[in-house]
């Protein structure tokens, strides 16, 4: 069975070295409001699935670790099997958007900033953990500075669809950073996303 057409990530690669080292190389440009920028990301991709769906939630937790993590309850990250029989996630976490990187100028996000896309959030990030639970099954994987650190992993369902992203935001990335300053952006995110931080 072949991996779907690209729309808007290339499902031929597992991460893309040059696109990821790019963002790295410029967090200022990627990410100007640091930790913020990185929820406003996440957020946005909830708000996707909440647009295309008439309404949504999503939780934003910040841990004692530093880390950061955001759930929604859309339909989850796509899926596909490879010829190899084996699940293949749409690779939305190491490839870049073609729709924020190939057709610029992208929608300011609410920090008043572009958006980019959900690779910068993994590639500046010292670890990025995304878990998917779609109707036909749910997977996570791990990744250190947008790369790929393991497979992907098949876990147990639990009867609910959308997506975790938990991610610690790479040292010296700045921006202060709390439930407060989040908020009322994450209001202003989408009409349609409800948002608990």
């Amino acid at each position: 069975m072949p991996l779907p057409e690209p729309t808007t990530h290339d499902w031929s690669r597992e991460h893309d070295p040059e696109h990821l080292r790019l963002i790295r190389e410029n967090p200022a440009r990627y990410a100007p409001t640091g930790t913020r920028h990185l929820i406003l990301e996440v957020l946005a991709y909830a708000a996707d699935e909440a647009e295309d769906r008439g309404a949504g939630r999503a939780v934003v937790e910040f841990h004692p670790d530093g880390s950061v993590s955001v759930s929604d309850d859309g339909r989850g990250t796509q899926m596909a099997v490879g010829d190899d029989g084996r699940p293949v996630r749409k690779p939305v976490m190491a490839t870049k958007d073609f729709r924020y990187f190939d057709s610029p100028p992208a929608t300011p996000l609410p920090d008043g900033h572009p958006r980019y896309g959900m690779s910068v959030v993994a590639a500046l990030s010292e670890w990025l953990v995304h878990t998917n639970r779609r109707a036909e099954g749910a997977w996570t994987q791990r990744y250190r500075h947008g790369v790929p650190a393991g497979e992907l992993v098949a876990v147990p369902s639990d009867g609910t669809t959308g997506t975790t992203v938990r991610f610690l935001p790479a040292a010296g990335l700045g921006g202060e950073v709390s439930a407060e300053s989040v908020r009322p952006l994450a209001e202003r995110l989408s009409r349609v996303l409800a948002v608990e931080v």
